[in-house]
């Protein structure tokens, strides 16, 4: 074992050697633009992507390039994967594989022998042709194979042991130290420079003008070096320069293992294999066999040590050993052949297995490009593309939400123990079917708002949404609440015996009607003809307030701010690229009671209320908005200390004017306006609340806004005086069911960073005159100019359901893909939303093109007519909000 190792170590070592542009004895440049901390994939691939486009960028690293997690990583590159953007990101990387040797006279390690997915059930099979059809939106050949024919393309394998395949040509391995190697050469040629036993023992930090921490510089052993900007691409040891100042990661390292068996000949240029269902993964790496897998109960590690480089554990085969059995069932030749070699070595880990990018939120100039879930490989290309983007541009070219570090709030990335719990699961359910509606089983009850264990009792089935816990339905069988994490019944603990609640998340494991679907149907129902209360107390809400918070405000939001006191705007929040960061509603406010929900400041202020799986991010934005200009403005956060009850619905009005004197007519709280209403209690108690007329689901209805402390007793107040209306509880399923019907926007799907508000039409909701917001420039460019793509609602004919991802086709073209899908109740159809691109010419889209095509969508690899919409059929006329019901 140890001779192996030490062949691996001469191996790197001499292509380092060879290939790199080394400086030994450090001397130090006084100041760069930009110092990336970490010699692995990601360092190496950012400095690449920097000095490509001229920035002065330098690598530091503190052993040996690729000595941390790097160089021993197996080195798959797929090209599915049940998301667009990733499916980008990957092709980034592919196509940076495949042309970096002409680029600079060095092969980058790139074989591409093809790969496998191996499904052993009908819902795997499923879900490979859901990958299957989002790859043809970008070009990506693809098969379904029967085990004949996959024992075609791989005659090791037991035709026996499996139902199905799904075969991509395209993909392949990569050898990462010919990859970083390749990489370092290149951006040396443009000017970078790479410092090998460089480490960096301080971050160097100041204060800006108004008190915000910023980068100034790095310290090393060998002197300092002045920079704003500094990127975190350390791996395992994300946290070790940065937990000093008060900076958290939710990085978890554990032992990941694969063994090399001795020599087959006959799988020489065969594909690469990922069996899902047996959670592991075959590498052909010449005449062997690389084998390693996910299971359940991996060696989880405290902290790797800051000398581990080239370093590797010994296999322990009690947890290995689960993958062997499967992999002889699926290859019996694995099994005959016998092991070489292994290795185990430390990766880092995160609680949702996304990587952590982007600029840090508690410290300018500093950003993360670490965490890659053992995808380090294949990810960093792609990553460090959007990284370099970010730096540059502000932003990234695609919606990076789902690996942003501002997806995580500050409590979230200091809480180790929910880390833990979380990156446990998310490394044992990487080879897990990805169901729409899953919902993880750790870490749960982390944020728990003021109506959470009423709610439970009531029948509540949480959903976990950035940490929060919120209803997703409601059942009448008594409460069901989510059970401590018992960790796969492994590290000593017991499994857990009340099942009721994974039984109930057992009926969403399809992709077909859930077995929920006509509960949630009837939660629909009641909201459009009676009444129902939607619990929204995790949404973001902040009050910005100051000295210059008006100004402030213009030049964050889009929309036209100079309104009446207790006005409420839906508006966007851009970012340079005039994509879309936040679409919230803005309430303007001149006077105040000095309650939490009121509170005092002096001048106008805005209380902003957003979707709560972005609520962080919705700060971050908004902070950062602030900061680049200097205004003189304050964001106080609320979220926690305020509950949101949303009553909806024909008999909304009805009920809470039996608990208020206030006027709820049209005249005096007229759509998008708000008032401080007093609750009346039954013992005589007032209640203040904040209410806002509007409506995330198309009726009539209001927003309560109430302290925490008082959240129960209003809702036991409004329950009560429902109850001769049938007024219901109902939940996130039904809630988005609609406002997908209504057509609104949910933000992360249909709007996004990376879709302008004239691509979403959302036009109306930026201003044309006035002071200046950021992004402007775009939006009035697209004005002017056009865009070349186009939100549309699309409704399906035949009676099957739509989960988003699917390939949207005009006139037998492929022209986008879904990116929501729903069941529209009242409408009784699925129905999603598309952003349609022209295929015919280079011209901005525009209104004949996109209605008059024939449109059909293709489901589980078969092709569904579907009636294409300029906007939603559902109340196109807005008549319901205003209260106008047909009688």
């Amino acid at each position: 074992m140890l001779r192996f190792k030490k062949s691996i170590y001469n191996c790197i070592n001499s292509q380092r050697k060879q290939f790199v542009r080394r400086f030994s004895t450090p001397t130090l440049p006084e100041f760069a633009d930009v110092v990336i901390i970490g010699g692995g994939a990601a360092g190496c691939s950012t400095l690449y992507q920097l000095t490509k486009r001229g920035v002065n960028a330098i690598l530091l690293e503190r052993g040996q390039l690729t000595c941390g997690t790097t160089w021993h990583t197996a080195g798959l590159v797929w090209r599915l994967r049940p998301n667009d953007v990733e499916i980008q990101l990957l092709a980034t990387t592919r196509e940076l594989l495949m042309n970096l040797e002409s680029e600079v006279g060095l092969n980058s390690g790139w074989i591409n022998n093809g790969g496998l997915f191996i499904s052993h059930t009908p819902q795997r099979t499923n879900e490979y042709r859901r990958l299957q059809t989002l790859g043809r939106c970008f070009g990506i050949e693809s098969h379904i194979l029967s085990p004949q024919e996959t024992q075609e393309v791989f005659p090791l394998l037991d035709p026996k042991s499996f139902t199905n395949a799904l075969y991509s040509p395209g993909d392949g391995v990569v050898d990462p130290a010919m990859m970083c190697a390749a990489l370092t050469r290149a951006s040396t040629a443009n000017g970078g420079r790479v410092y090998e036993n460089c480490s960096v023992d301080e971050l160097i930090v100041g204060k800006t003008f108004l008190g915000d921490r910023e980068v100034r510089g790095v310290r090393t052993p060998h002197g300092t070096i002045k920079t704003n900007t500094v990127i975190n691409a350390t791996g395992a040891w994300g946290n070790e320069l940065l937990e000093p100042l008060d900076i958290h990661l939710p990085l978890v390292p554990m032992r990941h293992a694969y063994v090399i068996s001795e020599t087959i000949k006959e799988v020489q240029g065969m594909p690469n294999v990922r069996d899902h269902d047996f959670s592991l993964y075959f590498r052909i790496q010449g005449q062997s066999i690389c084998m390693g897998g996910y299971e359940n109960n991996p060696i989880l590690l405290d902290k790797v040590p800051s000398d581990f480089q080239f370093g590797l554990y010994d296999l322990d085969y009690s947890v290995f050993d689960t993958h062997i059995e499967g992999a002889i069932k699926l290859c019996p030749t694995f099994g005959n052949a016998g092991i070489k070699s292994t290795i185990c070595g430390p990766e880092s880990f995160t609680p949702d297995h996304k990587p952590i990018m982007g600029p840090d939120p508690n410290l300018t100039g500093l950003f993360h490009s670490c965490g890659y879930n053992s995808a380090g490989m294949m990810l960093s290309g792609g990553c460090a593309k959007q990284l370099t983007s970010w730096i540059i541009h502000d932003r990234p070219d695609l919606h990076m939400f789902a690996y942003d570090i501002r997806r995580f709030t500050p409590r979230q990335r200091k809480a180790y123990t929910w880390a833990v719990e979380r990156s446990h699961e998310a490394y044992a359910k990487n080879y897990s079917i990805v169901f729409p509606n899953d919902q993880p089983l750790a870490g749960r009850n982390y944020f728990q708002d003021p109506f959470h264990k009423i709610l439970v009792n009531n029948g509540a089935v949480m959903e976990e949404k950035a940490g929060f816990e919120r209803p997703g339905y409601f059942v009448d069988d008594g409460p069901i609440p989510v059970q401590k994490y018992d960790w796969y019944g492994y590290y000593g603990r017991e499994k857990n015996t009340n099942t009721r609640y994974v039984d109930k998340l057992s009926g969403d494991y399809k992709f077909e009607f859930s077995d929920h679907h006509e509960l949630i149907g009837k939660e629909a129902q009641s909201c459009r003809e009676n009444a129902v209360v939607f619990n929204q107390s995790y949404f973001c809400k902040v009050f910005l307030t100051g000295l210059q918070a008006e100004e402030a405000a213009k030049w964050i939001f889009t929309a036209d701010l100079n309104k009446p006191s207790n006005k409420t705007i839906y508006t966007c929040a851009l970012n340079s690229r005039g994509g879309v960061e936040i679409d919230l509603t803005v309430t303007t406010l001149d006077t105040a009671n000095e309650e939490l929900n009121d509170p005092t400041f002096k001048g106008r202020g805005y209380y902003c209320v957003a979707g709560g799986a972005s609520a962080f991010h919705t700060i971050a934005h908004m902070r950062e908005a602030i900061q680049e200009k200097g205004f003189r403005a304050k964001l106080f956060d609320v979220t926690h200390e305020l509950g949101i009850l949303s009553i909806q619905g024909p008999k909304s009005r009805e009920i809470l004017s039996k608990i208020t004197n206030h006027d709820l007519s049209n005249e005096s709280l007229a759509p998008n306006t708000a008032a401080i209403v007093k609750i009346k209690g039954n013992d005589g108690t007032d209640y203040n609340v904040r209410v806002l007329r509007v409506s995330f689901v198309g009726e009539l209805g209001y927003e309560l806004h109430i302290p925490k402390e008082t959240c129960n007793d209003v809702y036991n107040i409004l329950m009560n005086a429902g109850a001769s209306y049938d007024l219901k509880n109902a939940g996130y399923r039904s809630l988005y069911s609609l406002s997908s019907e209504k057509g609104y926007h949910l933000w992360g799907f249909d709007l996004r960073s990376d879709d302008t508000p004239i691509e979403a039409n959302l036009g109306f909701t930026c201003r044309k005159d006035g002071f200046r917001y950021k992004g402007k420039e775009i939006v009035e460019q697209q004005r002017q100019s056009g865009a070349y793509k186009r939100l549309a609602y699309l409704t399906l004919k035949e009676k099957i359901p739509l989960f988003g991802l699917e390939a949207v086709y005009r006139n037998n073209e492929i022209i986008g893909h879904m990116r929501r899908g729903e069941w529209a109740y009242t409408l009784d159809c699925a129905l999603g939303q598309c952003y349609i691109k022209r295929t015919d010419s280079n011209k901005p889209i525009d209104i004949n093109y996109i209605t008059s095509g024939k449109y059909q969508i293709e489901v589980m690899g078969k092709l569904y007519d579907a009636d294409i919409h300029l906007r939603s059929p559902f109340d196109p006329k807005g008549r319901r909000i205003l209260g106008e019901y047909e009688s």
